[in-house]
């Protein structure tokens, strides 16, 4: 297993990626594949010696001495975190004009409907991708990719695809790679993408797509006993695969294949 010292916030020789991870697009480093993977949006903790990719949300520290992956919610807000928009056109309504949510997670769709709303969501987003840069993590991962299917019609794929297409060439500018997050019958290598951090692709049925579309430079979460069981068996040994609880709690599970 590999674990490369001084690894958070790289730069290195884009012929050498740091941490053994291959070059993506521009001579970024994409994350190491042949080491155990750690998932820490529900709060930050520690990793053994053989875990070599932290991912964290944004508003964490990144962990010394290992590739990390930045959480950006790109299409929906935090739960609660409507209010924070200075710009509440820039949610989501519909006819009645009342917020569109994500019921599963409380968050409100960000509007990227049209050019000028898509063009100003990416300043806001953009500015948390730069952060992201900026506090040492070596990429970022865009969450909701799907949301418009929760839209009510209100959105469609071809939004999707354009704010993806901005949020691509955001990271890239910073020098971060990009991690396509759900969407799983969707190539977004074809936008920008760089890798794929997937959530349940072993009990979805999802991996494989995800292994062609980046050429198997994915991570994967899995949330059930049986499904984690299944990807260690069918993919432990091409991909990295953690065990996590649906919380994400620092003290919850975590286990890995074996």
């Amino acid at each position: 297993m590999l674990l490369a010292a001084g690894l958070s916030g790289c730069g290195g020789d884009a012929d050498e990626p740091p941490g053994g991870g291959t070059a993506g697009g521009g001579g970024l480093a994409l994350p190491p594949t042949d080491t155990r993977f750690d998932y820490q949006l529900g709060g930050v903790r520690d990793v053994p010696d053989d875990v070599g990719v932290v991912a964290r949300d944004r508003t964490a520290d990144p962990l010394e001495g290992v590739y990390n992956i930045c959480y950006v919610n790109g299409f929906q807000t935090q739960p609660d975190e409507e209010d924070r928009w200075a710009d509440g056109d820039l949610l989501l309504t519909d006819d009645d004009g009342e917020l569109v949510i994500d019921e599963q997670w409380d968050e409100v769709l960000l509007d990227i409907g049209t050019e000028e709303k898509r063009d100003a969501l990416a300043d806001v987003v953009g500015e948390w991708i730069a952060g992201c840069a900026d506090d040492g993590f070596d990429a970022v991962e865009i969450d909701n990719l799907d949301s418009y299917t929760r839209s009510d019609d209100l959105l469609d794929l071809d939004d999707a695809e354009a704010f993806a297409e901005l949020l691509t060439s955001a990271a890239h500018d910073a020098g971060l790679a990009i991690g396509q997050k759900n969407l799983a019958e969707w190539d977004g290598s074809q936008v920008g993408f760089d890798f794929a951090v997937s959530e349940s692709c072993a009990e979805f049925d999802e991996c494989g797509a995800y292994v062609d579309y980046y050429d198997g430079v994915v991570l994967d979460i899995e949330y059930d006993d049986a499904a984690f069981d299944a990807a260690c068996a069918e993919w432990g040994d091409e991909i990295p695969v953690v065990r996590r609880d649906l919380d994400l709690a620092p003290d919850g599970e975590r286990a890995w294949c074996d």
